[in-house]
């Protein structure tokens, strides 16, 4: 069941949140996920009142079996008690009670038959400026459902977690591109822990609040369905070294240049033993021998992601380490970043030339053109 509140009477807009919506609900109803059919997922979109929100929560409740998944994107409202309550259109910043007390979904979730339930809660926790969500870790905890996943987009109030113009607010917009193109250099499974995981590392990357999860059991095995960038083992009648996978690894630890990165790159190709041609046909053909002498020769950092756990699986380097190299890329991208911020002249230096320009042709002009006083 996916809730979402876009539209409100009395707090900031979040029209990101009905793309959320559709879009998620389509991903969900893919083959590759879960596949499911197209009534086994209710969308309720600015429901307008706590009634029909449980009234359709019950019922949704009462028929799932295997499981139950509810998310919510909207603003979060936190009352006088510390208590999470989810706004509807009709909510009030200073009336905190005209939202859905979260208690009361949390109750129905757990009550529901179903043998796994999953909560994401995609929501602001303070009504403050448009596009703006914030949270604590105790919202998180607070949250906790026994015996299932929570996946919490909750972190500080100086990041957007809407921000204006974009689609989809950051964190279910990074959700919806693992269900539709997977994550690279991952296990085979979208499971939600190793999804968790990859979130956590792509919006820190965008500087972005990461999200938080709480696990019960074994929900965190629950897989949202196949990882579209899954790399194959070997293809047939490649001859692969059987302690490829147990080799050390040139690791990303202390690398601080670009050429640092491309050289240890450069490395694990050697570790491995196989020419580029033998990485591409491991690979499946993902990456091709260009690609990867591009890759390997190249002067600037990779400016996406996508060749280089392809790449380093088809080398042989686990998944494990293959995130630990995701962070070290993801950390000299930001770095780059605030490089090219720190160099660029301010804006008024820039203008400077030009407004002395025009104020001598503004003189010149004047002297010329001056017929009587004004």
């Amino acid at each position: 069941m996916l809730i979402g509140s876009s539209r409100f009477d009395h707090l900031e807009q979040l029209p990101a949140v009905a793309n959320n919506l559709t879009e998620l609900a389509e991903a969900l109803c893919l083959p590759t996920s879960w596949g499911l059919p197209p009534q086994n997922c209710v969308v309720l979109s600015n429901p307008a009142s706590n009634d029909e929100v449980m009234s359709e929560l019950r019922s949704a409740a009462e028929q799932a079996r295997d499981t139950l998944l509810v998310y919510y994107a909207g603003h979060g409202l936190i009352d006088l008690h510390n208590s999470l309550q989810l706004a509807l259109p009709k909510s009030h910043q200073q009336r905190v009670e005209s939202g859905l007390p979260y208690d009361y979904l949390r109750q129905t979730v757990l009550d529901a038959p179903a043998e796994r339930q999953v909560i994401v809660l995609d929501c602001c926790f303070g009504g403050l400026a448009l596009g703006v969500m914030a949270g604590t870790p105790e919202l998180v905890d607070q949250a906790s459902v026994e015996g299932s996943y929570l996946l919490a987009a909750a972190s500080e109030t100086s990041y957007a977690l809407a921000p204006p113009g974009e689609t989809y607010t950051a964190f279910t917009g990074e959700l919806l591109e693992v269900l539709r193109a997977g994550m690279p250099g991952g296990p085979e499974l979208l499971e939600l822990d190793a999804v968790y995981r990859h979130l956590r590392l792509v919006l820190g990357a965008k500087q972005r609040p990461m999200p938080q999860a709480r696990n019960r059991n074994t929900g965190a095995r629950l897989a949202l369905g196949l990882n579209r960038a899954f790399l194959p083992g070997p293809s047939v009648g490649t001859s692969v070294s059987s302690d490829l996978a147990s080799r050390t690894w040139p690791a990303p630890e202390g690398i601080r240049t670009v050429q640092g990165f491309i050289a240890r790159l450069q490395d694990v190709r050697r570790m491995s033993g196989l020419t580029q041609r033998a990485v591409s046909q491991r690979s499946g053909g993902r990456i091709s021998v260009g690609s990867i002498s591009n890759l390997l020769t190249r002067e600037t950092l990779p400016r996406t992601w996508t060749a280089v756990p392809t790449f380093l699986s088809a080398c042989g380097v686990p998944d494990a380490q293959v995130e630990q190299w995701h962070a070290a890329w993801a950390k000299l991208q930001v770095e780059q970043a605030r490089t090219a911020a720190a160099v660029q002249p301010p804006e008024r230096e820039i203008a400077k030339p030009a407004a002395r320009t025009g104020g001598a042709w503004r003189r010149l002009t004047g002297r010329v053109g001056r017929s009587k006083p004004r």
